[in-house]
């Protein structure tokens, strides 16, 4: 058995034995509830027959004993009744309602639904009817086992919450090492394409091949880079959004097939904002990938920036085949994807980028079904 394996068997056996506590508590409150309706029952019958000997005694009666049974109610309401529904006495029930023939007459049907009436005959052929309702001690009790599940549930989720956090937790940590360590290692041989870029220069070889190779090793160094930030507070430094977005735009331009239409709308002069351009670019290329796979790596992808008094927006429209309504928010989580491939973590990633590094807002601003997606970012202008 796996490690996996043994920590999940181990979880249900925990969630067993704590369901198992807590029917056993429920079942216990149940048990404690039907003794205290029983001894409540025995005392009305003693309160009954009490009631009986008051009406029955004669001179010679010693009444002390009935008399102190009847007056060492305190908690218990009572109402006697006789010929029916006609009250003729009452114990712990508030004077407002007894005034009130109406409020009296429902008191008494409230009694009734609690318990069942003792019958004292108190002679051939005579009847009084003594109802009863439950005493605080009985209500409260009864309510005691909602509040023991809601603790028990509170408890639950708080134990979940500290679960789930602190895996996330872990889980960041590890993806924050691992991206250090490719960067690390992508740096070495990254060094060594460096030098023989450098020894090509020297040979009679076509200028615009060595250049476009040392394209690719800056894409590899910015790539290096990025993940080298992952972990860290990246700085942020003021830079033009529109140069730093259009050329990251442009590059993927180069790079992807022809049956992609790229075309973008952009303000003519700078726009600063505060910004880290390394992971700005990558944020605009999670987004194009992102727009090129919905579309199925054909079709048209729109790129505008606009800005207005406090805002620089960047919205990225593809033709692609659209986003659910109900998955506007779902999309940003992490691992969540619709793809056959891939894990789930660009649009997570971009989402922590814009938001926890660059202080700004990115969202799905409109999607419709089978005719494509605009996702918009939204950053803070450095007011000039």
């Amino acid at each position: 058995m796996s490690f996996s394996e043994r920590r999940n068997t181990t979880r249900w056996i925990i969630i067993s034995i704590s369901f198992l506590i807590i029917s056993l508590i429920l079942w216990n409150t149940y048990i404690f509830f039907q003794v205290f309706k029983n001894e409540e029952r025995l005392k009305m019958n003693l309160l009954a027959n009490a009631q009986k000997a008051l009406v029955n005694a004669d001179e010679n009666t010693d009444l002390d004993l009935p008399l102190e049974i009847l007056n060492n109610n305190h908690s218990v309401p009572v109402m006697l009744t006789m010929y029916g529904d006609k009250i003729i006495s009452s114990v712990n029930v508030p004077e407002r309602i007894m005034e009130n023939e109406e409020k009296s007459l429902s008191y008494l049907n409230n009694l009734k639904r609690e318990n069942d009436p003792i019958v004292i005959e108190y002679a051939p052929g005579k009847f009084q009817k003594l109802y009863y309702g439950n005493s605080e001690l009985i209500n409260k009790l009864k309510y005691y086992p909602i509040a023991l599940l809601l603790i028990i549930v509170l408890f639950g989720a708080l134990i979940y919450n500290f679960y789930k956090s602190t895996k996330m937790a872990t889980q960041n940590k590890l993806w924050a090492g691992m991206a250090k360590e490719t960067a690390h290692q992508i740096g070495t041989p990254l060094s060594s394409l460096i030098g023989w870029v450098e020894i090509l220069k020297t040979e009679e070889i076509d200028p615009s091949i060595t250049l476009e190779i040392e394209k690719d090793i800056d894409r590899l160094q910015t790539i290096t880079d990025r993940f080298s930030k992952i972990g860290s507070v990246p700085a942020l430094e003021l830079h033009d959004v529109v140069s730093e977005t259009l050329s990251s735009y442009e590059y993927l331009q180069s790079r992807f097939s022809k049956q992609v239409t790229f075309s973008y709308d952009a303000p003519k002069e700078p726009v600063l904002a505060m910004i880290n351009p390394t992971l700005h670019s990558w944020t605009i290329e999670n987004l194009v990938k992102n727009a090129i796979d919905a579309m199925k790596g054909k079709g048209t992808l729109d790129l505008q920036i606009e800005q207005d008094a406090h805002h620089i927006k960047i919205n990225i429209k593809d033709s692609g085949t659209g986003i659910l309504k109900k998955q506007f928010k779902t999309i940003f989580e992490p691992g969540f994807t619709t793809k056959k491939r891939g894990w789930g973590l660009g649009l997570s990633l971009t989402k922590r980028i814009v938001e926890e590094y660059h202080r700004g807002k990115i969202k799905v601003l409109h999607s419709e079904i089978g005719k494509g997606t605009t996702f918009q970012i939204s950053l803070n202008k450095k007011e000039q």
